[in-house]
């Protein structure tokens, strides 16, 4: 796709910019929002404003983190420092937790979040979840199903897994390639991420859970004797109730934090 003249801006590839513009849409997923007045929120990749405008209205004061000067340009332009505070840079290396800074309001966060860079995006907002109230963004539909998949699916994976066990899930809606500017080959799907309470969410070392389930997924097709050789043997498996001859798929989030808290208690990750 080459860059695509939009509302005067050139769309440009490198950063997946594609523009919200449905009006209909716009509505649907702002009342799925539900912005109060005075609410701390911040809209990651506010582009040309399509969600950027009723937000403001709502909320009176919105924070944005956008990386495209020539945006960032127009939405000095368009809002005062009383509606608006743009951050300029990368959302994937912001400090999402600095807004948060001596308050005890909780952030919520939104965002159409570019695909090409979704799922390293979503892990990073992950480390914010104990300063977060929820999350709702748009994302590739492929993308959203992955987060929201069920043991034992095709879909579920890495990403579900990690989601899951910091984040309820819930798939709101989908939205067409037609209610873009430039329209996207793909589907997209809304998502809502409400972070659990610290007390569910069971793992004595959540670094050490991060390693055994990257490595249970790493190879699919591949038993969990094999993907998790360096972490467990049969005693390890007999003792957690969990059949080796199983593939990573099949486990549920409860059993990979099993996992891994058997082996963190047993004094040592590896074997």
């Amino acid at each position: 796709m080459h860059d695509l003249e939009t509302d005067g801006h050139r769309a440009r590839k490198r950063f997946g910019q594609n523009f919200l513009s449905d009006p209909n849409i716009i509505r649907k997923i702002i009342d799925g929002i539900r912005p109060q007045p005075g609410e701390l929120m911040v809209e990651i990749g506010p582009g040309l404003g399509a969600m950027t405008v009723p937000l403001i209205e709502r909320l009176g004061h919105l924070h944005v983190v956008e990386i495209d000067r020539d945006l960032i340009e127009r939405l000095h332009e368009r809002y005062t420092p009383a509606q608006i505070t743009v951050h300029e840079g990368d959302a994937l290396k912001f400090d999402f937790g600095s807004l948060c800074a001596g308050g005890e309001q909780p952030l919520r966060i939104v965002g159409n979040l570019p695909y090409n860079i979704s799922t390293p995006i979503l892990f990073h907002l992950a480390g914010f979840a104990d300063k977060v109230k929820d999350m709702t963004f748009m994302l590739q539909k492929e993308v959203v199903m992955r987060m929201v998949a069920e043991p034992g699916t095709e879909e579920y994976g890495r990403l579900s897994v990690m989601l899951q066990y910091r984040f309820r899930m819930g798939r709101l809606f989908d939205v067409p390639p037609g209610a873009f500017r430039p329209a996207p080959k793909v589907m997209s799907s809304i998502v809502r991420m409400a972070p659990l309470p610290k007390e569910q969410l069971g793992a004595k070392d959540e670094t050490l859970l991060g390693r055994i389930v990257t490595a249970a997924f790493g190879q699919r097709r591949k038993t969990l004797k094999n993907t998790l050789r360096e972490f467990m043997d049969d005693a390890d498996f007999q003792a957690v109730g969990i059949d080796p001859g199983l593939r990573g798929e099949k486990l549920s989030v409860e059993q990979y934090v099993a996992i891994a808290n058997h082996c963190s208690a047993r004094g040592g990750d590896a074997r």
